[in-house]
């Protein structure tokens, strides 16, 4: 595996609908010389075959990503993590990681972090952001919500996490799904502190009343 070639990003994939947000938010990441350690649960592992194919499981993942987003993803570099190594780098916060996003984020998962659980590596370096106050960018996919996972989501909120819902915009008349999920990794991106132009800035009405 190549050397880390930038910053350090954590990347967690997991059982809700929405994997091309995930591997388009990987690609723009890894575009842009960052190194990801990149989690993904046993069930974002069926999400990454059941919505993107066989070709998109973790092991033919940068193979994936390099078809669909072109060579300019060689320019980053990605260790995979199991999700039961609760010994694995991330789940230090002297691992200098700057910054995670969970994406897209189960309600299952969303509690683990709200309430500190730390049952997985998932929630374990989750956990390490808040508590190193690092940027947390979580990404829930799920409609409509319950009272419980409403709540869940202050509680990440009011822990130091910016809650990032899978709601993507149309103002740029968007023309296929990947559009949508450009719009999305672009959020994403902006919220870990990252510029891109995956997306075109609002820029008010021409001629609004």
């Amino acid at each position: 595996m190549a050397a880390e070639t930038g910053p350090s990003i954590a990347i967690a994939v997991t059982g809700a609908s929405g994997a091309v947000y995930a591997t388009r938010t990987i690609a723009a990441l890894l575009a842009r010389s960052v190194h990801i350690d990149l989690v993904i649960s046993d069930y974002g592992r069926r999400l990454l075959r059941d919505e993107l194919g066989d070709g998109a499981v973790p092991e033919k993942l940068m193979a994936y990503l390099s078809a669909k987003y072109g060579e300019a993803v060689q320019a980053g570099t990605v260790t995979l993590h199991g999700n039961r190594d609760l010994g694995a780098t991330i789940a230090s916060g002297s691992h200098r990681c700057s910054g995670m996003a969970i994406v897209p984020c189960s309600m299952k998962t969303l509690a683990g972090v709200a309430h500190g659980l730390s049952r997985n590596l998932v929630e374990r370096a989750a956990d390490v952001m808040l508590k190193e106050r690092r940027r947390l960018v979580i990404v829930p996919r799920e409609t409509p919500m319950s009272l419980p996972q409403l709540k869940n989501m202050v509680l990440c909120a009011e822990a130091g996490a910016t809650i990032l819902p899978a709601m993507p915009a149309f103002y740029q008349q968007p023309a296929s799904i990947d559009d949508l999920a450009d719009f999305m990794a672009g959020k994403i991106l902006s919220a870990l502190g990252f510029d891109h132009d995956l997306y075109p800035p609002w820029t008010g009405r021409v001629g609004g009343s």
